[in-house]
């Protein structure tokens, strides 16, 4: 159940909740002060408890929708730079547990309470978490099994996003290197990647997920065209 919040809820615009199968949601929405879109994740336990990925203010109608879903327990801040709405989601849901990889909690502890790791969440047959390998625990992965497939959830180690235009666009285009479809950008690259290797590895071991339909991104578009084939196409590029 939510509280009363002694802070303003922030409510950036955003899109409606998609229900993508019976145990996985998603919501994309803006990213204050740029021209990104960040995207939120909400996955159902075989219990009925909520795991939130990159956790993003909603306005009331969608967080009263995910409130209905099931009860709120676990909010993952997936790195270090993803903690703008983390502090709210955790004075929302004081109940909750606050995660992140082990290698960004220095950073995240910064901006919020922590309760620990992805060894805090509870075993599930459909959900696995885990530190992406290659990234000294600063970024981690999600697998979801649902009946209709398999999702792989990413934060910023795969981007998905079409080029803009304007100068902010060619900023994404040439310096950064994150736009342009499925990619490892030139941040992450500078920021989390400290084994190319052991990354590329995991790429392809992950593209190999049985029964995999889609490919969920923190930044901007799904992957619902050939995810297997991107995730080998992105590996082959480090």
């Amino acid at each position: 159940m939510a509280r009363v919040m002694s802070e303003p809820w922030t409510v950036m615009p955003h899109h409606p909740l998609e229900k993508l199968t019976e145990n996985l949601w998603r919501v994309e929405g803006d990213v204050p002060g740029m021209g990104l879109k960040r995207v939120m994740s909400v996955l159902k336990l075989g219990d009925g408890r909520l795991v939130i990925h990159n956790a993003v203010a909603l306005e009331a109608s969608a967080m009263e929708e995910i409130e209905r879903f099931g009860e709120v327990a676990f909010v993952i801040v997936p790195n270090g730079f993803h903690r703008i709405d983390a502090p709210r989601f955790a004075e929302r849901y004081p109940n909750a547990k606050v995660l992140c990889p082990p290698g960004a909690a220095k950073s995240v502890a910064k901006k919020v309470r922590l309760d620990g790791s992805y060894d805090v969440l509870p075993s599930d047959p459909n959900v696995h978490y885990a530190p992406l390998p290659g990234m000294a625990d600063l970024e981690g992965h999600m697998v979801v099994k649902s009946e209709s497939g398999s999702t792989v959830i990413f934060n910023d180690a795969v981007f998905n996003m079409p080029h803009r235009g304007g100068f902010e666009g060619m900023v994404f285009k040439h310096v950064t290197q994150s736009s342009g479809g499925p990619k490892f950008t030139r941040v992450a690259r500078f920021f989390l990647l400290k084994d190319k290797a052991a990354f590329a590895g995991e790429l392809r071991r992950l593209a190999q997920t049985p029964e995999l339909r889609r490919v969920i991104v923190s930044h901007h578009e799904t992957i619902t065209e050939g995810p297997a084939d991107t995730l080998r196409a992105v590996a082959d590029t480090l």
